[in-house]
């Protein structure tokens, strides 16, 4: 017999590391190889800029293009070794790309955390930047043995404004606040940036490298036949600035982010890689990028072949380069560069800043500063991956994420009254449809039949369905017949990478084949009310309104694609070990809402000439299956107003002068905006019979008039949020800060934003499914005000609604 038939799976490993060897990553500046070591952009006691410069000086023509590729060739006479730009680490050290991340016998898996969408439904900003935290050690730790890069293009951050797009899973919902939110913390958790380390104290020292993508007004991949190479994103300015536009903002200003992905799409017909204004103009100039601006793979390609938007590629890549984009994922930028210059179609020069640019990243990365092992981060191993902590925090994010839609009194189910369980649905006993795309290895699986089972012995499981598609019914018979031998019945629909995915955009929003005629069939053969549970694994939202009234179902969860430790997160929600608090991110259309809007329609704003709707809580005018920021708990929590301000008193620059203060539309620029925030502190009550965690919802209701600008301001606009853990029968306090330029400020048709003087405001807390409280207040100009304290704080009294 031989060897590895009679080994344990434990030794087996052991032998597998033992004999896998590990191949640390190349790195420059070698201190062993003096005939290298020696150059200047080797020194870290002078600035990353400098030691920039003085490499691509030393670089020739023919060299630099070769490095404006994500797979660089390096220079191996001055000692840079070829280094692979593209890894992901969209929610964990992801396999996906072109770069150095692979999985072996050293490292088989990271921690796969769950997708986007389900981690932006806890509305919790400490849980994303944990999150990030664990990626960049795991990434790091991969790194030191060969098996990662330190460039990470993630996270995505393009608002999920059409229920339909497939990607919409990677994103952290419809709401620009929460989406920017995410991104600073997530891009703070993956930079890790110190400001003090090693001897010289280098600044801006880089854990890894993140990248927020796709910039802009990305989010068409494949509908009807009109896919995202060829689609051209229409988009007004007023819609740029205050929806598609902020994340990207923040990811910049906030953040810091090193990196910035500009998408395939074209807006307003301009691809967004060959756009000065966009990328100069905006990114580097207005926001400030301290990194590198880097293109979708063979975005140049794209739009020199399919749109034909340039006569040569040589003329494709001289207007990326000078429009500001840096690198190139693709080939275009090092096969046509060095003749595009020759040709003057661009200035050397421009290649030389792109080139600074990129290699101030990689020296903020500690690729130029000699073995990494003797660099901060250098300790950081195959032990450091899949730790038991890493592990519990993916469970926690997904118990934190899972929205409970609908409780008609079935949920949770007791273990002690629960004899026997049938678990039915083509993702009952899913694995890999968990963990979502842009994924890794994960350190293992918890399907949610493997979850349940840890809470019930008697346990039947039926697919009722082949596949999601659910294209035949001839396995629903066999499901209705384990139902109604059950005690309790927990039914896993929804979707998968077949349905919506990259390039793939869906057509409708119900659930695909049989699957609803699963649902309903599965209750009927029950007796008992509210003895099925309906459970939702899906990133987009589903239609699911025909299981929303039915007595038979006692309850409803939405649980995104949930990663791999979704099946115990699932079980605990059911049977009550963890009390659910995700809120909705998205808004739950009816199948109606297609029929009405076209997905290629990049309107925000509703329009009654032509019966436009709107698009996302903030402009919808038609009736939804669920709110965003729905969700229930097990408890019953209430709010109230401790304090909150009833006269926002607004400091002018000086010499900004205005003449009354009667419904004024001012603008911002005119306002000294730093530190102009309010504080609302609002009281948390746990009245019901477990604790759990409670996220606080904070929106603004825009004057009704107000200098022109509110004729088309949004319903509501989410102004800020917080997440509090409350124990039964207590009370906590939460402060929510809204910052009063960014987050009260209306924009008008041209882009500009305005800020509403001498009318009533009204904050708003709580989502549309709760007992809301209102607080009213006004704005006041201040010409003589100087401090940068300017708000009067009064003590309000319990408003509610």
């Amino acid at each position: 017999m031989k060897i590895f038939q009679i080994l344990s799976p434990f030794f087996l490993s052991l032998l597998l590391m033992i004999i896998t060897p590990c191949t640390p990553q190349p790195f420059a500046c070698d201190k062993n190889k003096p005939e290298t070591s020696q150059f200047l952009f080797c020194d870290t006691s002078i600035s990353y800029e400098e030691r920039a410069k003085d490499l691509v000086s030393r670089l020739t023509l023919k060299e630099k293009v070769r490095q404006l590729v994500d797979d660089s060739t390096g220079v191996a006479r001055l000692g840079v070794p070829a280094y692979k730009w593209w890894n992901e680490a969209l929610h964990g050290v992801s396999s996906v790309g072109r770069g150095n991340v692979h999985f072996n016998a050293t490292v088989p898996g990271a921690t796969s955390f769950p997708a986007v969408i389900l981690s932006a439904a806890s509305f919790n900003v400490s849980l994303w930047f944990k999150m990030g935290q664990v990626v960049s050690t795991e990434a790091r730790a991969m790194y030191n043995v060969g098996q990662a890069g330190l460039t990470y293009w993630s996270p995505n951050v393009n608002v999920f404004r059409d229920p339909r797009w497939g990607r919409g899973q990677e994103t952290p919902g419809e709401d620009p606040l929460v989406v920017s939110k995410y991104a600073v913390n997530y891009v703070r958790g993956l930079q890790e940036v110190s400001d003090t380390i090693g001897e010289n104290s280098t600044s801006n020292r880089l854990k890894v490298s993140s990248c927020c993508k796709h910039y802009t007004a990305y989010d068409v991949d494949k509908w009807k036949g009109i896919d995202r190479f060829h689609f051209d994103a229409k988009v007004t300015k007023q819609d740029m600035e205050d929806t598609y536009q902020p994340p990207f903002k923040s990811c910049v200003e906030e953040a810091h982010v090193s990196s910035v992905m500009c998408s395939y799409n074209r807006v307003n017909g301009i691809p967004t890689c060959a756009d000065p204004d966009l990328l100069k103009g905006v990114v580097r100039d207005q926001w400030g990028l301290d990194g590198y601006i880097v293109s979708d793979c063979d975005s140049i390609e794209v739009y020199y072949k399919s749109i034909n938007y340039t006569a040569t590629p040589e003329d494709a890549v001289a207007l990326a380069l000078n429009a500001g984009l840096n690198l190139n994922c693709g080939n275009y930028l090092g096969d046509y560069t060095e003749n595009a210059v020759n040709l003057s179609k661009v200035e050397e020069s421009v290649v030389d800043q792109a080139l600074i640019y990129n290699y101030i990243v990689l020296m903020r990365l500690g690729f130029f500063d000699g073995d990494p092992k003797s660099q901060p981060f250098g300790n950081l191993g195959p032990s450091d991956v899949c730790t038991n902590d890493h592990q519990s925090l993916a469970l926690d994010a997904a118990r934190q994420g899972i929205v409970l839609l609908d409780n008609n009194e079935g949920l949770p189910l007791s273990s002690n009254s629960t004899a026997s369980l049938a678990i039915i649905g083509p993702n009952a006993n899913g694995t890999e449809v968990m963990i979502s795309n842009y994924a890794g290895t994960p350190c293992g699986y918890t399907s949610p039949l493997q979850g349940l089972q840890k809470y019930v012995s008697a346990v039947t499981y039926e697919p009722g369905c082949s596949d999601v598609k659910c294209r035949d019914e001839t396995l629903i018979e066999a499901a209705t017949k384990a139902a109604a031998a059950a005690d309790a019945v927990v039914v896993v629909v929804g979707l998968d990478q077949s349905i919506e995915a990259e390039e793939l955009d869906r057509e409708n929003l119900t659930l695909p084949g049989y699957q609803e005629k699963l649902v309903i069939e599965v209750a009927n053969a029950t007796t008992k009310l509210g003895s099925v549970i309906l459970v939702v694994m899906s990133a987009g939202p589903i239609d699911v309104s025909f299981a929303k009234n039915n007595k038979k179902i006692g309850g409803i969860l939405w649980v995104g694609y949930p990663g791999q430790a979704g099946g115990d997160a699932i079980a605990q929600v059911i049977f009550g070990d963890y009390n659910p608090a995700g809120r909705s991110p998205f808004t739950w259309y009816l199948q109606r809402y297609i029929d009405q809007v076209p997905m290629t329609d990049m309107r925000m704003r509703a329009n009654t000439t032509d019966n436009f709707p709107g698009r996302t809580y903030r402009f919808y005018s038609g009736k939804s299956l669920y709110e965003f920021g729905h969700g229930l708990s097990y408890s019953q929590f209430s709010k109230f107003i401790i304090s909150a301000p009833t006269t926002v008193v607004i400091p002018l620059l000086p010499h900004n002068i205005f003449t009354s203060n009667n419904s004024q539309a001012i603008d911002p620029s005119t306002v000294k905006c730093e530190n102009l925030k309010i504080d609302v502190v609002i009281g948390v009550r746990n009245s019901g019979p477990t604790g759990g965690s409670h996220s606080v919802l904070v929106f603004w209701k825009p004057p009704r008039s107000g200098g022109g600008v509110s004729g088309t301001a949004p319903n509501l606009q989410l102004v800020g949020f917080e997440r509090v853990d409350v124990m039964r029968g207590k009370t906590q306090n939460v402060s929510v800060g809204v910052d009063v330029c960014r987050g009260l400020s209306l924009v008008d048709s041209e882009g500009k934003r305005k800020l509403v003087v001498g009318q009533q405001h009204t904050l708003i807390v709580g989502s549309a499914s709760e007992r809301q409280i209102r607080h009213h207040l006004t704005f006041r100009l201040d010409q003589s005000i100087t401090k940068a304290e300017s708000i009067t704080n009064t003590i309000t009294s319990r408003q509610t609604l």
